[in-house]
């Protein structure tokens, strides 16, 4: 179902379940966000990074889209990423007035780095915390939610 597709009104259980979900996403969030070092990459810089790594080179339009900020914030990130040394722009070859924007080596390794530190920590926290039964269950849990996802 579309997001702003009109449906029947949700009963009170899915509702609930909604409403923790969404906050517990929140918090899991907020929790990984901890595992930044002070002066790592924002949410924004991270998400158009692994953006990059997913999809491959983009233009910074077609990146400002993806991400929902205006064509003025993704520049201004982009700056920095460029700084950094994370990404590289060049002009597109099948219209030189575009610029194409894509991930250096040490972009590649900065995502994959972050990552991994962030799924090593879940997976640690989700042994210590949860019995094997208990994890089992979050696995079918996330099959169930991944549903949501589907078109």
């Amino acid at each position: 179902m579309d997001i702003g597709a009109t449906a029947s009104p949700a009963g009170e259980p899915a509702i609930r379940a909604a409403s923790d979900l969404r906050v517990l996403i929140g918090r899991l969030r907020r929790r990984l966000k901890e595992l930044d070092p002070p002066d790592g990459l924002t949410p924004t810089q991270l998400s158009v990074l692994s953006r990059l790594d997913a999809e491959g080179a983009a233009s910074p339009g077609g990146l400002a889209a993806a991400e929902r900020v205006r064509p003025q914030s993704m520049g201004a990130t982009l700056v920095i990423l460029e700084e950094r040394g994370l990404i590289e722009r060049r002009p597109d070859a099948d219209d030189g007035r575009r610029q194409v924007v894509s991930l250096t080596a040490q972009g590649d390794d900065e995502i994959r780095h972050s990552r991994r530190q962030r799924t090593e920590w879940l997976a640690r926290a989700m042994q210590d915390h949860f019995t094997g039964a208990e994890l089992a269950t979050v696995t079918e849990a996330l099959a169930l939610l991944d549903r949501l996802t589907c078109p």
